[in-house]
């Protein structure tokens, strides 16, 4: 059998920071596994209408209510209220709000044919604006936990924003409304606490959340390894090589970056340094690899769901949409990777330290056949809601037959205890966002800010793609990237869509600038998780994955100025801009790395960096899309690209000193 690569004794990664969530005793494992199995079975019963309520007709409202009185309160068990607080047992407030959450939702859940009915938006009956406003205290204190205090801030501050709305200046002034009917009306509305967030958890991400750790428990992450060691690992620079490729697929399942830091870093950090990699480059690849798997399709983590529901298209077309980007992003980091092992002749692992190929593929065949069935459910069926239940059912069924991951029943209750941790910090997280849907939504602002924001923005679309980029920067430095794309979705993707860009390069846009800020001082949380494994200073990695990921900062400009490179327009189009696009990063890559395959060093001495700005100049030239936005063809710019890069090339060669 093949075997993890081990971490030498010098390398050995040392990981101090302390667990998230709160170890709790047998009694509350075991509520926590109840709530998190009726989830499920409520969301089956939803998705393929089994009729578990006969005699009744569940609303769909009535199902996001009951999936947050199963879940939300989970957070206050299971996520400590401060450092300070217990992390061994479950304190009395916490048990009262766990409680108190669940009542809030049954009760909404129990009315919500009156809802309906009896217009309780604007006229709740008494008792009903009293339990939102215990709601809306807890869901506070929920989001806090579970996403951070920029997000609680944030979230408080704009969820009040009704009460407020006519004093603020003209640009961002709305409707004015009560706190009363403020609060009932997150509560009780479908376009707050139970809109488009909560809407695309409760049809989506439920699933996939379920398929993404199923994938990991059954030992998906050593398989991904061992194949990329496999595959990889020989050749120059192959552990670097083998971090793009395990943690692409390892990102892309579990949707979080600092977990893919955790689970791929450990062994593909050390075997970056025993081959020669500095720490602080090893570091900086594995930042920028786990980064990139987020934006990587299939799965691309929860927010690519919530962004299809925001955009009423099927998720196979933003998954489809989002391939060729990411895939950018990662052939630039795979080449930056090869020109500094060539440049620092560092070779691979030896053969003898690898797995073998064949004997990996006969252990992990499960994986990639599931995989295959899922993107044929997405792409050709179209089943998004299903396909992750289908995927999951298909691997459990295939891993009870091999022994190594078999699941019994100790094992399974684990694997729903993490399953409906992960979902409980997501549904709070994306049910307290949606208070900032609901705020500008009752006030009237989110019709009126599109045309607001483009005319403070002179009515220059390009200043207002800049101000988008700088926006989603600065949110993503303090929210995660789920809170952060939704509030951009609301405030900025209106007036963008508006100026003419294309609705789904906008949001991918956002979503792209919004996870610049892992790889990005000075928040770089994937930077400063991989340091801690690397051993590098976190501002070194920090300013390493800048340069290896610098492709994610303007590779969005280039599909919101021509959705050509996210597969929307005329296919000769399409063909002719990827090509071009691959060729302008390769250059890209050469001109950041100093080294480009076939060429070598790029000039040397005082002629390094002009070659080398050339170069870039080159690549940029030929990966930007032509058009009228740009005022020049793409023939005319991928001309001038090619001329560019012909220029740096003689230059590098007339400026090599000859071999002694």
């Amino acid at each position: 059998m093949s075997q993890p690569i081990p971490a030498t004794p010098e390398s050995k990664p040392v990981v101090t920071q302390e667990p998230r969530a709160r170890q709790v005793n047998p009694l509350w494992q075991a509520i926590i596994v109840l709530c998190g199995s009726a989830t499920l079975l409520l969301a089956l019963n939803q998705l393929l209408n089994l009729g578990f309520f006969v005699g009744a007709t569940l609303l769909d409202t009535s199902y996001l209510y009951l999936i947050g009185a199963l879940l939300v309160g989970i957070v206050f068990l299971t996520l400590p209220a401060n450092a300070k607080a217990s992390r061994t047992s479950v304190p009395w407030y916490d048990v009262l709000c766990f409680v108190l959450c669940a009542v809030v939702f049954v009760y909404f859940a129990f009315n919500a044919h009156r809802i309906i009915s009896e217009a309780w938006e604007f006229m709740a009956p008494p008792l009903a604006v009293g339990v939102s406003i215990v709601g809306w205290l807890l869901l506070l204190e929920a989001t806090r936990r579970a996403g951070g205090t920029a997000v609680f801030v944030v979230v408080a501050i704009i969820s009040l924003y009704p009460v407020y709305a006519d004093m603020m200046p003209g640009p961002i002034s709305g409707l004015p409304q009560d706190f009363a009917t403020t609060m009932a009306y997150h509560f009780t509305s479908s376009e707050s606490v139970m809109g488009i967030p909560m809407r695309a958890f409760g049809e989506l991400v439920i699933g996939f959340v379920m398929f993404g750790a199923v994938l990991q428990f059954t030992g998906a992450a050593e398989f991904f390894n061992n194949i990329a060691f496999a595959l990889f690992g020989r050749v120059r620079g192959g552990p670097a090589k083998v971090s793009i490729f395990a943690s692409g697929l390892m990102g892309s399942v579990s949707g979080s970056v600092v977990s893919n830091v955790l689970t791929t870093g450990v062994v593909t950090i050390p075997a970056m340094k025993r081959t020669g990699f500095s720490p602080a480059y090893a570091g900086g690849v594995e930042a920028c690899a786990s980064t990139g798997g987020v934006l990587m399709p299939p799965i691309m983590g929860a927010t690519a769901f919530v962004m299809a529901s925001f955009l009423g298209v099927p998720y196979g077309k933003i998954a489809l949409a989002a391939l060729v980007p990411s895939l950018l992003f990662y052939f630039a980091l795979f080449m930056q990777i090869d020109g500094y092992a060539a440049k620092n002749k560092l070779r691979g692992l030896p053969r003898a330290e690898l797995p073998d190929i064949a004997k990996t593929f006969a252990e992990g065949w499960q994986y990639i056949l599931v995989f295959v069935f899922l993107i044929w459910l997405l792409l050709v069926e179209q089943v998004e809601s299903l396909a992750p239940f289908y995927a999951t059912g298909l691997l459990l069924v295939i891993n009870q037959l091999k022994a190594k991951h078999r699941l019994n029943f100790a094992k399974l209750f684990k694997l729903i205890q993490g399953v409906t941790i992960s979902l409980a910090e997501l549904a709070a997280l994306l049910a307290g966002v949606g208070l900032i849907i609901g705020a500008m939504s009752v006030t009237g602002l989110a019709g009126t800010l599109a045309n607001d924001l483009v005319y403070l923005a002179g009515n220059n679309v390009y200043i207002l793609l800049v101000m988008g980029a700088l926006t989603s920067f600065i949110f993503g430095m303090g929210m995660t990237i789920t809170a952060c794309y939704i509030f951009l979705a609301i405030v900025l993707a209106p007036p963008l869509i508006a100026a003419g860009f294309d609705p789904v390069a906008v949001h991918l846009f956002m979503m792209y600038w919004g996870m610049v800020s892992f790889i990005t001082p000075p928040v770089a949380l994937a930077s400063f998780v991989a340091a801690g494994i690397s051993g590098a200073p976190p501002i070194k990695v920090g300013v390493q994955s800048m340069r290896l990921g610098s492709t994610m900062y303007f590779v969005p400009f280039f599909f919101v100025l021509n959705p050509a490179l996210i597969m929307r327009g005329e296919p000769m189009e399409i063909v002719v801009v990827v090509i071009t696009a691959f060729i302008g990063i390769t250059f890209i890559a050469a001109a950041l790395e100093g080294y480009l395959a076939g060429i070598g060093k790029l000039g040397e001495g005082i002629l390094h960096l002009p070659c080398r700005l050339i170069m870039f100049a080159a690549g940029i030239s030929m990966a930007l899309p032509g058009g009228d936005s740009i005022g020049l063809s793409h023939v005319q710019l991928s001309a001038a690209g090619l001329g560019l890069a012909v220029i740096a090339a003689l230059i590098a060669h007339i400026g090599r000193k000859p071999a002694t």
